[in-house]
């Protein structure tokens, strides 16, 4: 019988260091000791973050009070994403969570309504969200368990301030026996026969062993690519943008329950507002704009005072070639990167850290077991992928020559597949059980960025037009009640015990 993993060592901190940390603590308890290394002279890529539902989920795997997080984090409510100036100029749409259209399931919603609006009697897709009703009226609440409830899909997720995350998620891990080590690896030892990682060496001579290393040590990727050659995958043909400028500023009245992401001449700039502050920063493209022009482009879009210089950021879009490779699992920008247009950079360490433990290893590490690590993971990213490039490959902008270029590249076949069913009967469909975003989630961005079926499926004419008409005129009526009555979205957190007390 194979020998169980004892010893695990975390390369880096961060939020996705502290989230493996948090994860391995919960899962394996006292049957393995879990150790993080990282140097408080490197820095950490620490914004405002935007995350998607899956983390409360995520939250409760590792046992976080929601309130307590909350306050720590100065965390708000997240109920979707507005795009501004995407599908053209003058254009905005909501990407809302949960569904259109009743139940917790989308269903053939799609068809009904395309084909009532195609019979002539069109209304707005976006009446049949209640999270995107939420947004425009500035509400929040709990979701309603009763699937019978209008708030049934009234899903949420959180905007935080991710230090601030990574430094709780710390002293959580540390009170529950996470040994931290304070220092600078400045070596990687490799057994000589089969270059597996055999340990650590830091900058005060220091040597920390393991069985499994988990790399979080940022875009270097120390272990998975310094020492092992795992490879990267680059992607930039068709995500482009290359560059981030990011900075703080004083929050100008009540916290929207949503990100703002507003396409720019050369790119997008993201809004998040937090309980003490709103995060901002320009995603960009140095093809098209310089870092000078850049950073005077954000500044002169905050509506608050800035807080910070804005920190320059760079990067490749792309993926490792193998995230897992012998002993060590690349885990956050170590393993790649998508640009956080649809907020998927914290979904995807926590996707990572769920398939570990799905995956988890004994001495042996297995490569069977590696490999379908390393193949699902792959396919969730490639889906995620997809979708951030649909944003740009559904423009119809051609004021600038980046969106003239994003407008006119090819893109993978997979997406173009899935656009081309759309457009030619408004057919929606997940292709793989490991997809996140729901046929909800590809509803929102083609519909909001002017994509525009043909036609319905014929099984549909059939419907009697009245009845469907009044159906869809009674659920939009529900949702406009129940909205009416949720509280404000500062309002909710403060009597609920969230907000911080010095936000």
């Amino acid at each position: 019988m194979a020998q169980p993993i004892r010893r695990i060592l975390i390369v880096g901190g961060g939020t996705a260091g502290w989230m493996a940390a948090a994860a391995l603590q919960r899962t394996l308890g006292p049957h393995a000791r879990v150790t993080l290394v990282e140097s408080d002279d490197i820095g950490i890529v620490g914004v405002g973050e935007a995350t998607v539902p899956p983390i409360r989920d995520f939250n409760s795997l590792i046992g976080l009070d929601e309130a307590e997080f909350m306050r720590e984090t100065r965390a708000t409510l997240k109920l979707g994403i507005l795009f501004r100036d995407w599908g053209k100029l003058g254009s905005a749409y909501a990407h809302p969570f949960g569904t259109f259209g009743p139940g917790p399931t989308l269903g053939d919603f799609n068809q009904v309504w395309l084909n009532q609006n195609s019979a002539g009697a069109p209304t707005d897709l976006w009446d049949y969200s209640v999270c995107a009703r939420a947004m425009a009226a500035g509400k929040a609440g709990a979701r309603d368990p009763d699937p019978r409830s209008p708030l049934h899909t009234l899903f949420t997720a959180y905007h935080f301030d991710a230090g601030l995350y990574a430094r709780y998620l710390r002293r959580v891990c540390e009170g529950r026996g996470v040994e931290r080590v304070e220092g600078k690896v400045v070596e990687v030892v490799q057994r000589p026969d089969d270059g597996f990682i055999e340990s650590v060496t830091l900058e005060d001579g220091r040597s920390l062993s393991a069985d499994l290393f988990i790399d979080c040590s940022g875009f270097r990727g120390l272990l998975i690519e310094g020492a092992l050659k795992a490879g990267y995958e680059d992607w930039s043909h068709w995500l482009p943008v290359d560059r981030a400028m990011a900075v703080p500023c004083t929050r100008v009245g009540p916290a929207t329950p949503y990100t703002t992401s507003t396409a720019l001449e050369a790119g997008w700039q993201w809004r998040i507002e937090l309980q003490h502050r709103t995060g901002n920063g320009y995603v960009y493209c140095s093809d098209h704009i310089d870092d000078d022009r850049a950073r005077e482009t954000l500044l002169a879009n905050l509506d608050g005072e800035p807080l910070a210089e804005p920190r320059p950021l760079r990067f490749v879009t792309g993926r490792r070639r193998k995230y897992w490779d012998r002993n060590v699992v690349a885990l956050g920008l170590s393993s790649g990167f998508i640009e956080p247009l649809e907020s998927t950079s914290i979904h995807l360490v926590q996707s990572g850290i769920y398939r570990l433990l799905q995956h988890f290893p004994d001495m042996d590490f297995s490569p069977v077991n590696i490999d379908t690590y390393n193949t699902r993971l792959g396919r969730e990213v490639e889906l995620v992928r997809d979708f951030v490039i649909l944003h740009y490959h559904a423009t119809r902008r051609d004021d600038s020559p980046f969106w003239r270029q994003v407008a006119a590249m090819p893109v993978p076949d997979s997406l173009s597949e899935r656009v081309e069913i759309f457009r030619d009967r408004g057919m929606l469909f997940q292709v793989h059980a490991d997809e996140y975003f729901s046929q909800g989630s590809w509803m929102a961005v083609m519909y909001g960025q002017g994509i525009t079926p043909r036609a319905a499926s014929p099984l549909y004419a059939w419907r009697d037009a009245e009845r469907t008409a009044a159906g869809l005129r009674q659920l939009s009526e529900g949702l406009s009640r129940a909205v009416e009555a949720l509280p404000a979205h500062e309002d909710y957190l403060k009597a609920r015990g969230m907000w911080g007390a010095d936000a």
